[in-house]
Parts: structure tokens; sequence; C-alpha cells
């Protein structure tokens, strides 16, 4: 939760600045003020003891911000031509993304774009404070939750039952924990789905997977696409929560609509490691190709190094996939022997297995 009393006080309007003044705050050291329009507030900096404070992105009256940094405020000025917020206070919500009703116009393409473009020095610093401000609201909002990952090919559309095996895997695991994915389509859309649907009649998994199915892909149109998926949403307005973490790095491929929190980054490999550093429940690996079996590995050395009570579960689901397709079990197995980790990685053929597995742990 975003802290409102204390050393440390959040500030995200000017109302809230304003009604903090009138309740009689003089001393602002510890206050971060994020966005706020001060243009019309020159007396009150004035009166104010404002050494301490850190204004992100504020908006002064000529000469103020640098009279707050005489009297030892910290102002972090914002940063033009930049089409997301460098210093926003939460993660992504699905209509903060899509935002208009053509995808070329929305906020997810737009930062795209400007990410494939944009090499100033102000576009990097841009990108690495949006980053940091999204590590700081993903670690508020993992707080006191369970969360559990799963891993899959992103390439699964939504009419084959591989598909449906990843609704019903998020539908199970989303009964006692909160489902975390990397975001994008196929098997992660898939994850976010059955997790926001946890709990209910598999009826509703059922009508869920005939819409989407009319739609197996965002390729032709992404906007028929996020249609589908919008529909579902319509159907199914009250959901469980459920946490994605997509890249602007793969921004070519949309970011699905049915996780409750987006921690969207532009650094793809910052985005892995903390993908797998929230999965404190465990991983669940779906069959998949080249960035499955990297996430596999890397989430295998962390495990390697881990000591007992330190180590996430790993459970890869489809033995012949994971033997035979792509054998990353053998080397698993091998690299897991004799170590902390060797108890809690293993191999399963159904979804259901993988479920039982990870309730267990």
């Amino acid at each position: 939760m975003n802290r409102t009393r204390g050393r440390g006080v959040r500030i995200e309007t000017l109302e809230d600045f304003d009604r903090r003044i009138a309740r009689g705050a003089h001393r602002l050291s510890g206050w971060r003020l994020y966005g706020v329009d001060l243009s019309s507030r020159s007396q009150q900096l004035a009166t104010c003891r404002v050494s301490g404070a850190t204004f992100l992105g504020c908006t002064f009256a000529e000469g103020d911000s640098e009279r707050v940094e005489e009297a030892g405020g910290l102002v972090l000025p914002a940063i033009g031509h930049v089409p997301v917020d460098v210093y926003r206070s939460r993660l992504y919500a699905v209509d903060d993304l899509y935002d208009t009703a053509s995808y070329a116009d929305s906020l997810d393409a737009r930062a795209y774009a400007w990410s494939q473009h944009g090499e100033g020095e102000d576009d990097t610093l841009a990108r690495a404070l949006h980053d940091h401000a999204i590590d700081q609201a993903l670690a508020t909002w993992t707080h006191g939750r369970r969360l559990v990952g799963v891993m899959g090919g992103h390439a699964l559309t939504r009419d084959q039952p591989a598909y449906a095996d990843a609704v019903r895997l998020g539908a199970g695991l989303g009964v006692h924990h909160v489902v975390a994915t990397g975001g994008g389509p196929g098997a992660m859309e898939a994850a976010n789905l059955g997790a926001r649907l946890a709990g209910r009649d598999p009826g509703a998994l059922d009508a869920a997977l005939a819409l989407l199915a009319a739609v197996p892909s965002y390729h032709p149109s992404v906007e028929a696409w996020v249609g589908s998926a919008r529909a579902v949403l319509s159907d199914f307005p009250e959901g469980r929560e459920g946490l994605s973490i997509p890249t602007w790095h793969y921004g070519h491929e949309p970011a699905n609509l049915f996780a409750t929190a987006i921690a969207k980054y532009f650094r793809n490999s910052t985005r892995e490691a903390i993908l797998l550093e929230v999965c404190d429940a465990g991983i669940v690996f779906l069959p998949g190709a080249g960035g499955t079996v990297q996430e596999i590995f890397q989430d295998a050395c962390e495990n390697y190094y881990a000591d007992e009570s330190s180590v996430a579960p790993m459970v890869l689901v489809g033995r012949e996939h994971w033997t035979e397709t792509v054998p990353a079990w053998p080397l698993l197995q091998a690299l897991a022997r004799g170590r902390a980790m060797e108890q809690h990685v293993h191999l399963v053929d159904t979804v259901e297995e993988a479920v039982a597995l990870v309730d267990a742990g």
C-alpha cells in the first residue's frame, strides 16, 4: 500500500497537498510529490521547510524550483516527448495500456514505437526512471501476496487444446495463489485468464474459451484480438487478481488483458530476473522453446545456489516435450542432483498434477 503518513509520505494530487498544508503541515521532509502542479502554490512552498522533500515531475511557478533546491529539496524534472509517466507510482491496468480503440494509437503501441527509435540521452534516462518506478510499484503490490509463476510458449493460439490446458492450469493455481506470467499472448494469456476465473464453474472457462477461439491470434488484427478479450471481461467482470510482467522489448506482441496488475518494463533483462524473483511459491513450465528453456535454467541457477529454505519448486509439464522434443529435463535433473533443490524439481504429464504439487508445497 502507498505510504500516506509517517516519515515517508506520497503526494499525487494538488488536493492532497492542500489538505495536508491546511491541517498544519510545514515540514515536508520525507515527502515525495509525483506530477503535482504547484504553479499556484508559491506562497505555501515559501512558508514550508522543503529540505528532504522530493518533487518528481512537478510543475512550479517561475523561480520556485530553484528556490526549493536552494532550500534543500530535490527537484527531478519531467522529461519531455516521452509517452509514459517515468515517475508513475502504481502498476498498469489494462485500460492504461489499451486507452484507445485503435491499437496503433494506444499507449502500449506508442511506448513500443518510442522505445525502438528514442536513442537520445533523455530517452535512455526516461526508460531507466520508468523501470525503477515499476520496480517500486511492483514491490508494493507483491508485498503480502504468495505468487506462483506460469511460463510457456508465446506462439500458442487460442483455439489449440494446449491453450485450454493452460487456462485450466491458471484456474487451478489461482484458487490458493496469485498467478504471475510474462504477460504476453499464448500460454501466458491463457494462464492469466484461468487465474482470473479461478473458483468458477468449469462452464465459465468453456464459455470464455469459446469467445476467444473466434479470434485465435493477434495476427492479422490486434483490435479483433483485444475485442474478443474485452468480450470475456464484459461477461466476467469480477475476477481474481493476477499479475503479468511483459516488456516493450517484445512490444510487437501485445500484452494480454487478463491480469489485474501489469508491470511492464522496457529492459527485458530486468523484467526476466524480476519475474523469476517474485514467484516465491514456485514456477510451472508449460511446453515451450527458446524463451521457456532460458527461463527454466535461469530459475534453476537461482535454486542451485539457494539453501533449503529458499528453494522455489519447479514443475515441468509435458514429459515427452521436456525429455524428447526439447530435452531440458535430463540436464535439469543432473544439475539438481545432490543439491537442496533436488526434491523440488518435478516432471509431470498433466496440469492437474502440477497444481497438486504447487499446492502441496
